[in-house]
Formats: C-alpha cells, structure tokens, sequence
C-alpha cells in the first residue's frame, strides 16, 4: 500500500490505532505477515473466479467480486468505504455522493453490453471510460486495483475478449495502466486496452 494515500479516519474504522495495521480476520499485526497472507488469499480467490466467473450485471457486482476476493481477510470485503481517500493531493470520490456514481457506471455497464462483439475499438474505448470512472470511485477502503481489474477482466470476458491487466513479467502493460488511472488518461487506457483484446492469448 503506498504511503502517497491519505485517509481521513479519526475513529480508526478500519485500523488498529497501535499498529497502524488495517484490522484483519486473522488478528495479524505484522505489515509484511499481512501483505503475504492477504496476496495468497487474493491470488486464490482470483482462480475461483476464473472457473466460476461472477455474472457483470452492474456496479453491484463490482461490490461482489471485492467480496469474493478479501472474504478471507476483511470483515468489510464487498462494503462500500465510508472514509475519505486522497492520493497526491487527489482526493477519489466522496463517499457522500456515491449513488449518482453508481448510477453513472450503471448507464456505462449498459452501454457497453450494447456495442457489437466485433466492434473492438468501441468496445476498448468504453472499458477505458468504465475504468476510469470506477478508479475515481474507489469505492474500497482497501484492495480498490485487484478489484477494478478483475472487473474489467470478467466484464470484457462476456464479449468474448481476454484482458490482463496485469499480466505477469509485463511491466510496461501495468506502468501503462498505473499511468493512465493515476493522471485518469483516458487515451493512455483505451489504446491500452485495445492492443490487449487484439492480443492472442498464449496457451
């Protein structure tokens, strides 16, 4: 987790005030313990999800995929966040107006079940524009990129497209995509998603 995020939490909702440490089902209190932990769950909960892939009916299964994911680590998996979150002086999306976010990325999810199989550009084009958005939400307290990817995965998967967003040894495809959804670039992300769906995957 980078040090870059800031989060306005006086309460300690979601950390331990001694440790600092997000608070976790399995009671750990060593940072590097905990990014182990939660990297081997995660990276389970990615291959379920591979075999029995979760249906993209709206932003509501954004909210179960993070569920799915970090079920085994944090009791608030698939719960939208109730801090605020800033990056770099960037703040993401107030919590106070996430319904007419939901309801934007909703309309976009629609439209781009609309756009013709084989239409791959137009096709890139709204992956990158739902991307763009459901970064700005982040919606998570925690686990926000894993979550989105994935989403983007499944939902292009549906077309009958494979995208990795962060395919193993492949820096420049993830620098790519940090770039895009940290300046919110849409040119960077569409052309991006373009090449992968024009990809053949290796077997």
């Amino acid at each position: 987790m980078s040090s870059s995020y800031k989060y306005i939490d006086p309460d300690f909702t979601y950390t331990d005030p001694k440790t600092g440490l997000l608070r976790n089902l399995q009671d750990i209190t060593s940072s590097d313990i905990l990014l182990f932990v939660e990297s081997s769950a995660v990276t389970k909960r990615l291959h379920e999800l591979y075999e029995s892939p979760i249906k993209i009916e709206g932003i509501d299964s954004l909210f179960k995929i993070h569920r799915h994911l970090f079920q085994d680590i944090y009791v608030w998996a698939g719960k939208k966040r109730i801090v605020e979150i800033s990056k770099d002086g960037k703040q993401f999306f107030p919590t106070s107006h996430f319904e007419n976010a939901f309801r934007y990325i909703d309309q976009l999810i629609i439209e781009f079940k609309k756009i013709p199989n084989d239409n791959k550009l137009q096709l890139a084009d709204k992956l990158a524009e739902i991307l763009d958005n459901v970064n700005y939400l982040h919606p998570f307290r925690e686990g926000n990129g894993r979550t989105q990817r994935e989403f983007l995965r499944l939902l292009a998967s549906e077309k009958g497209l494979t995208l990795i967003l962060n395919p193993p040894d492949n820096a420049d495809v993830y620098d790519r995509y940090m770039k895009g959804t940290i300046e919110s670039d849409f040119n960077t992300l569409s052309e991006l998603i373009f090449e992968l769906i024009n990809t053949k995957e290796i077997k």
